[in-house]
């Protein structure tokens, strides 16, 4: 596959209007800040942080060619494809590829969260998205505590599949991580190996190519330091970077839901001169009174000022 994610991927934030509608003008900044900053190796939008299944259709590639726009061809953007059935899947697929996409970041099926999936299903969904789009994919590795986590034998089978070239691993388990992912570098050493570890990055660090995380989005800058200082074995140096941003982890992801870190990562954005406000769509909810002072401070004392965006 002709694209390399081996560095950062952020995965963007949907801005929206204070009336509730996408901000085209603000996806033009910050996807426009993010593509020129070297490093970046792609944009993965309409993703969680994106808040990609609370937008409809139409919207959705609206936003895919708002930010193909923005980037100006500096670097791909992939979609997150989260259909809940492998035709639905697939199409939505087809009308990525369409709209500008590079890439697709394939969800597992949602029900399976509740009621866990079907052997050789997992692998269909994938052969079915290419089989009709012709997207290349990623392979998403859900965390433990879902039943939607695949097992060592199904990522084999999925990563050997035409069409996938990288995984994003957010497994949150450790004993699993250091028996998987040495298994997955032995049976392709090709794949892209990317953790989506928010909230703890630094022990996943020294076993990536890369970082596919929202947390891209406020923090590139220093992201990319960790993963070169990962990629070079440099413990002191990827901790030193890890306890400058630790007050920023805590602000954005070590909250009572994950969720939460979407409308953080607004107010991060806020801070960073980016985006005028934080607004969200529901069933997200704003973050209590004094949460945007906190995150502000947080920012502050990691030396994450705002940057200058000129479009």
């Amino acid at each position: 596959m002709a694209l390399d994610l081996r560095g950062l991927n952020p995965a963007p934030v949907t801005p929206f209007t204070t009336d509730g509608d996408i901000d085209f003008a603000a996806i033009q900044r910050l996807g426009s800040w993010l593509g020129s900053i070297d490093g970046v190796k792609s944009l993965v939008v309409l993703g969680h942080a994106g808040e990609g299944t609370f937008l409809t259709v139409d919207e959705q590639l609206d936003v895919i060619r708002a930010f193909v726009d923005a980037t100006e061809g500096r670097v791909p953007v992939i979609a997150g494809i989260t259909g809940e059935g492998n035709k639905v899947a697939a199409l939505e697929a087809e009308r990525a590829k369409a709209a500008g996409a590079s890439a697709g970041l394939v969800y597992p099926s949602h029900g399976w969260l509740r009621f866990g999936y079907q052997q050789g299903a997992p692998q269909s969904r994938y052969r079915e998205i290419y089989e009709t789009s012709g997207l290349p994919s990623i392979l998403f590795q859900y965390p433990d505590n879902t039943k939607a986590t695949y097992d060592l034998d199904t990522q084999l089978e999925i990563a050997g599949q035409e069409g996938v070239f990288a995984t994003k691993n957010g497994v949150r388990n450790m004993r699993r991580w250091y028996t998987e992912i040495p298994a997955l570098r032995a049976a392709y050493p090709e794949l892209q190996i990317l953790s989506c570890h928010d909230e703890y990055l630094l022990p996943t660090m020294f076993d990536v190519d890369g970082l596919l995380v929202g947390y891209g989005n406020i923090a590139p800058e220093a992201l990319i330091e960790l993963i070169e200082a990962g990629k070079a074995q440099d413990y002191p140096r990827a901790h030193a970077i890890h306890e400058r941003l630790l007050p920023v982890t805590k602000n954005v992801y070590h909250r009572g839901s994950h969720m939460e870190g979407t409308v953080a990562l607004k107010w991060g954005l806020v801070h960073r001169g980016i985006l005028d406000h934080a607004t969200v769509r529901t069933p997200l909810l704003p973050l209590p009174d004094g949460a945007d002072a906190e995150i502000a401070a947080a920012f502050a004392s990691a030396g994450l000022q705002k940057v200058g965006v000129t479009v």
